[in-house]
Parts: C-alpha cells; sequence; structure tokens
C-alpha cells in the first residue's frame, strides 16, 4: 500500500515551480560560470523553476533547458498557481512545506572555527578596501552637499 502511495505522489515532487527571468540571464548547460551557453533567456522570461544545486536553479523555458542563477528569478507571489494549476500540486506544497506559497531561501556557506583560526592577513586585500574609503573631507562635502546634518554617536563595543 505504501509503495502505491509513494508511486502516486512522486510526480508531485517533481512538479516544477513557475518563476520569472528577473534580468538577462544565460542559460548554462551544468551549474558552473564556466559551463557552456545554452541559450540568453530575456529579461521577464516565464520558466518553469526545478532542482537546486548550490546558488544554482535547474530551468525549462521556450529557449531549453538548463541551469541559471538563483538570484536572477523571482518566484510566483505566494498562493499563486501555474495557469492551468488544478489545484493539487499546491495541496501537495502544503503538505510537502507547510506553506500554501513558494519559500525561497538563499544561503551563504560561512567560515567554521577551523577556517577562522588558520586564517592569515592579506595586506593586498586590506590596501583593495582602504581604496573604498572616503577621507573625512569628501565626506563631510558629500553630507553637506546632502544637506545632512552631523550627528554625534556613541562607539559601539559589543
Amino acid at each position: 500500500m505504501r509503495f502505491l502511495l509513494l508511486t502516486l505522489l512522486f510526480p508531485l515532487a517533481c512538479v516544477a515551480e513557475p518563476a520569472t527571468v528577473i534580468r538577462a540571464t544565460e542559460l548554462k548547460k551544468q551549474p558552473a560560470t564556466d559551463a557552456a551557453n545554452v541559450a540568453t533567456l530575456a529579461e521577464n522570461t516565464a520558466v518553469d523553476a526545478g532542482e537546486r544545486q548550490g546558488g544554482w536553479t535547474r530551468v525549462k523555458a521556450q529557449e531549453g533547458a538548463g541551469w541559471v542563477k538563483m538570484l536572477s528569478l523571482r518566484y510566483a507571489a505566494p498562493g499563486a498557481a501555474k495557469q492551468g494549476d488544478t489545484g493539487i500540486s499546491q495541496l501537495f506544497n502544503v503538505a510537502r512545506t507547510g506553506s500554501s506559497g513558494t519559500q525561497v531561501t538563499t544561503g551563504v556557506r560561512g567560515l567554521d572555527a577551523d577556517m577562522i583560526k588558520a586564517a592569515q592577513p592579506n595586506p593586498g586585500e586590506l590596501k583593495k578596501l582602504e581604496g573604498f574609503s572616503a577621507s573625512s573631507a569628501s565626506a563631510a562635502g558629500f553630507a553637506k552637499s546632502g544637506k545632512l546634518q552631523p550627528q554625534n554617536l556613541e562607539y559601539y563595543a559589543p
């Protein structure tokens, strides 16, 4: 009986989510920036988003199937159904996620304790960062041009 139930529900687990490409982006053959291009997807291209791998999502579009960067997609509004959707896939989504809408979580892998312990200073990168800083005079001039008022703030000590 369980096998039959799993067999019936498996196709629903593979249902793609409707999404839109938010800016022109390359459709890649594999989930990697150096992978071969399948096509270029124009801004606002409708796609069906499926499997996710790292920061990439497998999509199907009229132009073909492949991978795009996850942050290049806007998913349908919560509760929105695909055209022609009978609601069965949304019902399955509620059972699967506890929500009737699409949820997207973007994670960034951080540093673990061992990586932090092994960290070494990089003077070249520090110099590059210093190049982005503004001098006190240029910051004051910018603030004055925007009619901003100075405020004294206490030094933050965690």
